[in-house]
């Protein structure tokens, strides 16, 4: 998943001086950055080293996924998603589910996935009773969710005693056996690779799958984060701290700011974080904001007119992909230092900046170096300050102590001021691929037959060819000798 279990934005409120505004509760000092950050291009620009913008420029193109590999890995997926709809929808074991319907999110299907399809997020949707009441747990991120008066219908099995409430822990539990019970039957087209499903996390809202060579567990060459996701009815709509959306009517408008408000609300079975929890913390669902992320980046101009073109293509997700392929690297780096460090971090503050720099001549494609560090600039001061408002829920900052260690916030500054003083030594592509690359290259080399022995052939005729090549040049020798 995109930012793996996102365990994020807890009770703890952004704290900020300044009169909070109607939109969003956005403080207003926010507003007053939206006018001094709308600079003339020119003064936009900040002159950087003709070998740092080249590399910044080079590891741009290699983010690129092949097309190879997203052709066999689009391939392998939908089969996958397409068969087990067919199996819920025929499945007696739980009603519920038999209706549902997949909903794509992630940074695959946003056009920001980096190295290689590797990762795919899926929310199954099941639609909720027509009316919830959602009692807020924490800052506006995670919620209770209890039907109006008892029912009889198919989620009445995910109830707890009191009839009302809907566990959060019973849907993903029901899903975890449904999927077990699928992958008895289900076999993937490769007959190489088989999925298995990997162990729970405790605070994870998804069902991870792996797909891996049969007879080597080990290697896993891609996976899928199947989530549930509780579709809340069009008659009700967002909770009231959201439903007004994000402030993005400099950036967007207000016709786009409208069709992002319109879309679907969608909770997803995530537990709070942290010990002693109470039962309706255990019960807890989180708002997802996927749908809302996936209008926002794939329409992510000022204009219409943004990326139509060849001529009108922008910076803006390559900015992104560079500072994702950052904060990857930074994590392989300091696993143990920047744990809590993912990469909706980096995306939370990509959508800051581009509602606060909106103008698309801000990001044309010759600017790529100079955006992309305002971009890590800007990441590393919500990191030195401390706050990192969540772009939807603004009351909830996912630099907080809670979630966020003084300790590791104070590695993380250090970190990327390491790496802008020092020319991003670890933005430089790394030593070893995936091994879904290594897939897509037989793909390509081998006419798209996962199989190495052409390689071998190859080798062996080589060294014939050789041996043939000095016994003649004996002869000759041999010849001129005589």
């Amino acid at each position: 998943m995109d930012g793996k279990d996102r365990n994020l934005g807890l009770g703890e409120k952004w704290e900020k001086k300044g009169k909070l505004s109607p939109v969003g509760g956005l403080p207003e000092v926010r507003r007053r950055l939206n006018h001094q950050n709308q600079q003339p291009e020119d003064e936009c620009l900040t002159p950087i080293s003709p070998e740092l913008a080249n590399l910044i420029k080079q590891r741009a193109k290699e983010l690129k996924i092949r097309k190879a590999a997203r052709s066999w890995a689009a391939q392998v997926v939908n089969d996958f998603r397409e068969n087990l709809l067919k199996f819920l929808k025929n499945s007696t074991d739980q009603p519920f589910f038999q209706s549902a319907e997949f909903l794509s999110s992630g940074s695959y299907f946003e056009n920001v996935k980096i190295h290689s399809p590797d990762e795919f997020d899926m929310m199954l949707k099941l639609q909720a009773p027509s009316l919830l009441t959602m009692t807020k747990l924490d800052g506006g991120l995670f919620y209770r969710l209890d039907l109006n008066r008892p029912t009889r219908s198919p989620i009445q099995a995910f109830l707890l005693e009191n009839q009302l409430t809907i566990s959060s822990s019973k849907i993903l539990n029901a899903m975890y056996e449904l999927v077990r019970k699928f992958l008895k039957t289900y076999t993937v087209p490769d007959k190489q690779f088989c999925w298995k499903v990997n162990r729970k996390r405790p605070t994870s809202p998804a069902v991870t799958l792996s797909l891996c060579r049969i007879g080597n567990n080990t290697d896993e060459l891609m996976s899928v984060d199947l989530v549930p996701a509780l579709m809340v009815h069009d008659s009700q709509g967002w909770p009231q701290g959201v439903r007004d959306g994000p402030d993005v009517d400099n950036w967007l408008g207000r016709k786009g700011r409208q069709k992002i408000k319109s879309l679907p609300c969608v909770f997803v079975p995530k537990r709070l974080k942290g010990r002693k929890l109470g039962e309706d913390a255990k019960e807890s669902w989180r708002i997802s904001f996927s749908i809302m992320e996936k209008e926002m980046i794939t329409k992510h101009g000022h204009t219409k007119t943004c990326c139509e073109t060849y001529i009108t293509k922008c910076c803006r997700k390559q900015s992104l992909m560079l500072l994702k392929s950052l904060i990857e690297a930074l994590k392989q780096r300091f696993p143990k230092e920047l744990e809590d460090l993912c990469s909706y971090h980096g995306k939370t503050a990509f959508l800051h900046t581009l509602s606060i720099r909106f103008s698309d001549n801000m990001w044309t494609r010759k600017q790529l170096p100079q955006c992309f560090l305002h971009l890590l600039g800007a990441l590393e001061e919500h990191a030195r300050s401390g706050d990192l408002p969540h772009f939807f829920v603004p009351h909830c900052n996912l630099f907080s102590a809670s979630v966020f260690p003084r300790k590791s916030l104070a590695f993380l500054v250090n970190a990327l001021e390491e790496q802008r003083k020092e020319g991003l030594p670890l933005l430089k592509p790394p030593a070893l691929d995936s091994p879904l690359r290594a897939v897509s290259f037989l793909e390509e080399t081998n006419g798209k037959q996962l199989n190495p022995k052409p390689a071998a052939q190859s080798l062996q005729f080589t060294n014939q060819l050789v041996s043939l090549v000095f016994v003649a040049a004996l002869c000759i020798c041999f010849i001129f000798l005589v």
